[in-house]
C-alpha cells in the first residue's frame, strides 16, 4: 500500500510539474499591434484588460479582441489609453496554493526516495519473481501445491522395484506417527539413481501426488551462479521455504551439478559451487526427519557424489531406477497409450517384446511419433505399420529420401549392408538381423539393424566375437567387390566400434588369456592434463598386440563367410536395389537361397499381423556398442 502510494506522489508531482511549466496556448492574433494603436486613437476601444504583453479588450460595438504587445518599453501607451476614455483593468498575478509549492519543492526528493525504495525491495525480492535480476539469493524452486499434482504411481509403471522402496514416504508423510510410535526414523534424504529418461523425475512426483503434499522442484545447476556466496543463500532459502511447508518433498534433479567430490577445484566457480554443497550439507543435518521434509534427488552419475552426501543422515536410501524389462514395457507402453486410438490389430505385449533397452522416455517417444505418422496419413487409428516406423526412425535416424546418391553408390552401399546382413546371420551367438535398408537415414547412407530375441545383461566373449566380424562384414564386401583399392571411407563408424570393444575385451574385461583377467585402465588425475596408463610401456605394446590379433581374426573369419556365399551377396544386393529395405522374412529367403518374396505391408484389418522381430529378431544388444542402436552407419 506505502509503495502503491509513493508510486501515485511522484506520478502526480510529475505531472504537476509538466503542467506548470506549459505556457499558456498562443491563439492566432485577432489584432495586430498598429491596428490596435490606430483604433485606440480614433475612439474605437472601450476597455482594455492588461496581462503582461497580452491585451483583451472590447470596441465600442461590443466585439473582443486580443492583442500582443511587442516586448519594447512603450510609455505612451498608457497615455493614449486615458486620453481616449478607453477603461484600463489591471489583473493580479496569480499565486501558486502551498499545496502546489510544496509538492514542487519535494519533488527531487520524493524522486529520490521513490528510487531508493523500489531498489531496496527488488535486492530483498519483493519485487521478484523469476525475471528479478536483484533476487540472487532466493531459491528458484519450483512450488506445486497438492491441488496441481495430479501424477499418481498409476502413472508411472515398469519400476516396480523402486515404488516399493519409495511407498513407505507416502505413509510417512500421511501419518508419520505410525513411525514414531516405534521409534522409527524416516529417511531425511533419498537419491534415486539411473539411466536418463527411466522416470526419476515422474517417481518423485507421483509419491508427492499419492502423499498429497507440497512438491518443490529445482535442478542442481540452478544453485550456482557467478557470484560468490549466492548458491548457499540459495540453499538456505529453498529450506526454509521447505520447512513452513512442511510436510513436503524437495527434489534436487541432477544433483551432480553441485554435490560432485569436494577438493579438486582449479578456478573460482569450483569454489561457489563447494561452498553451495558444504550450504546443502548443514542444512540437512539441520532438520529432523519429525519435520515432515524429505529431499529426494536424481543423478545418472553416482560415482562423481560426494561421499559425505551418501553418508546416513543425509541421503540415507539409494534407489535404482533402471531399465525396464518387458513386463515394464508393456505397462508403459499401456500408460503411454491411453490418450492414443489403437488398431485392434495392436498387440502392446509384442511391441514390448520388440523394444527391449528401450526407457520409459523412449517409448513414450515411440507412442508419441506413430501417433504423428498416422496423423499424416489421415488415419482414425494408429496401426502396427506406424509404430513399425517410429521405431526405425528412433533407432536408425529419419529417412533422407531427399538425398541424391548416384547409381554406384547406391550398389556399393547395397554390397555394404548386405556384408554387415550376411556375417551377422552366419556367425553364432548374433543378434538376429531385423532390417537392412540402402535408404539414407541420419547420418548414414544405410543401415542394417539387429533386434536381440531377449533382454540382455551381459555379454559373452563369443558374442562379443561375433559383433566384430558382422561390424567387418561391410568393408570385406566392398573389398571383395571392388578390390582392396575399391574401399571407400563408409566402414570408419565400424572401424571404431571394433577397435574400441577388441579394447574393452582386453584391458576391462579380461577376455584374453594372454594379458588375464586384469583391469588396465586409466584413472582421472585432479591435476590439470588428467591422468595417464597406469601400466609400462611393454604393457601397452602387448595390449595393442592383442587388440590387433582379436581384430585380425573377425576379420579373417567374417572374409571366408562372405567368401563361400558370394552368390547370396550378390542376390542380396539386388533386392536391396529393388526393393532398397528388406526385411527378416526376405533375408531368410536369400540365405536359403529361394526367390525373394515381396516387402510385407501392414494394415489394420490383418487379423494377426505378423510379429515384429521382438521374439523372433529383436534390437540391438545393450552391450559395448549402447543399447538401441544399429552396427552399423555408413
Amino acid at each position: 500500500m506505502a509503495k502503491n502510494l509513493i508510486l501515485w506522489l511522484i506520478i502526480g508531482g510529475v505531472l504537476f510539474s509538466v503542467y506548470n511549466n506549459m505556457g499558456p496556448t498562443t491563439a492566432s492574433n485577432e489584432l495586430g499591434y498598429s491596428q490596435f494603436v490606430t483604433d485606440v486613437q480614433n475612439e474605437r476601444v472601450e476597455s482594455v484588460s492588461i496581462d503582461g504583453l497580452v491585451i483583451d479588450g472590447t470596441r465600442r460595438d461590443g466585439s473582443k479582441f486580443r492583442v500582443v504587445r511587442p516586448n519594447i518599453s512603450d510609455p505612451g501607451l498608457m497615455g493614449d489609453l486615458l486620453d481616449n476614455n478607453v477603461e484600463v483593468i489591471g489583473k493580479e498575478p496569480e499565486q501558486p496554493s502551498l499545496l502546489s509549492q510544496l509538492l514542487v519543492a519535494a519533488f527531487p526528493i520524493l524522486l529520490i526516495v521513490g528510487i531508493f525504495y523500489f531498489f531496496m525491495r527488488q535486492m530483498q525480492g519483493g519485487g521478484g519473481g523469476k525475471g528479478n535480476p536483484m533476487s540472487f539469493g532466493k531459491s528458484k524452486a519450483k512450488l506445486l501445491s497438492e491441488d496441481q499434482i495430479n501424477t499418481t504411481f498409476a502413472d508411472v509403471a515398469g519400476v516396480d522395484e523402486a515404488k516399493e522402496d519409495v511407498g513407505e514416504l507416502v505413509e510417512f508423510l500421511r501419518d508419520p506417527s505410525k513411525f514414531q510410535r516405534l521409534g522409527g526414523r524416516i529417511p531425511k534424504g533419498v537419491l534415486m539413481i539411473g539411466p536418463p529418461g527411466t522416470g526419476k523425475t515422474l517417481l518423485a512426483k507421483a509419491i508427492a501426488g499419492e502423499a498429497r503434499v507440497p512438491f518443490f522442484s529445482i535442478s542442481g545447476s540452478d544453485f550456482v551462479e557467478m557470484f560468490v556466496g549466492v548458491g548457499a543463500s540459495r540453499v538456505r532459502d529453498m529450506f526454509e521455504q521447505a520447512k513452513k511447508q512442511a510436510p513436503c518433498i524437495i527434489f534436487i534433479d541432477e544433483i551432480d551439478a553441485v554435490g560432485r567430490h569436494r577438493g579438486g577445484g582449479w578456478g573460482g566457480g569450483n569454489d561457489e559451487r563447494e561452498q553451495t554443497l558444504n550450504q546443502l550439507l548443514v542444512e540437512m543435518d539441520g532438520f529432523e526427519g519429525s519435520e515432515g521434509v524429505i529431499v529426494i534427488s536424481a543423478t545418472n552419475r553416482p560415482d562423481v557424489l560426494d561421499k559425505a552426501l551418501l553418508r546416513p543422515g543425509r541421503f540415507d536410501r539409494q534407489v535404482y531406477v533402471g531399465l525396464p524389462d518387458i513386463r515394464g514395457r508393456e505397462q508403459i507402453l499401456k500408460v503411454h497409450s491411453r490418450k492414443v486410438p489403437l488398431a485392434e490389430s495392436i498387440d502392446l505385449s509384442v511391441l514390448a517384446r520388440g523394444t527391449p533397452g528401450f526407457s520409459g522416455a523412449d517409448l513414450a517417444n515411440l507412442v508419441n511419433e506413430a501417433a504423428l505418422f498416422s496423423a499424416r496419413d489421415n488415419r482414425r487409428t494408429v496401426s502396427m505399420e506406424e509404430f513399425e516406423k517410429a521405431r526405425d526412425k528412433i533407432m536408425m535416424g529419419a529417412e533422407r529420401r531427399s538425398l541424391v546418391m548416384s547409381e554406384k553408390e547406391k550398389i556399393n552401399t547395397a554390397y555394404h549392408e548386405a556384408g554387415h546382413a550376411i556375417v551377422g546371420r552366419l556367425v553364432p551367438e548374433h543378434d538376429p538381423v531385423h532390417k537392412v535398408t540402402i535408404i539414407p537415414r541420419g547420418r548414414a547412407l544405410g543401415v542394417t539393424q539387429y533386434l536381440p530375441e531377449e533382454d540382455k545383461y551381459s555379454m559373452s566373449r563369443r558374442q562379443l566375437f561375433s559383433q566384430l566380424c558382422s561390424l567387418f562384414g561391410g568393408r570385406i564386401a566392398e573389398e571383395l567387390i571392388g578390390g582392396l583399392d575399391g574401399v571407400t571411407t563408409g566402414a570408419q563408424n565400424d572401424i571404431e566400434r571394433a577397435t574400441q570393444m577388441a579394447r574393452n575385451m582386453v584391458t576391462k574385461w579380461g577376455l584374453t588369456e594372454k594379458m588375464g583377467p586384469i583391469l588396465y585402465g586409466e584413472e582421472e588425475s585432479q591435476a590439470p592434463g588428467g591422468g595417464g596408463p597406469l601400466y609400462s610401456e611393454d604393457t601397452s605394446r602387448q595390449i595393442d598386440q592383442e587388440v590387433r590379433r582379436i581384430l585380425d581374426e573377425a576379420y579373417s573369419k567374417a572374409k571366408a563367410l562372405l567368401e563361400a556365399h558370394r552368390d547370396v551377396l550378390e542376390a542380396m544386393k539386388d533386392a536391396l536395389m529393388e526393393y532398397e529395405t528388406i526385411d527378416a522374412e526376405q533375408v531368410d529367403d536369400l540365405m536359403q537361397r529361394r526367390p525373394v518374396r515381396p516387402p510385407h505391408q501392414w494394415h489394420d484389418q490383418d487379423p494377426e499381423p505378423p510379429q515384429p522381430p521382438s521374439a523372433e529378431q529383436a534390437e540391438p544388444s545393450d552391450s559395448a556398442e549402447g543399447v538401441g542402436k544399429p552396427l552399423e552407419e555408413g
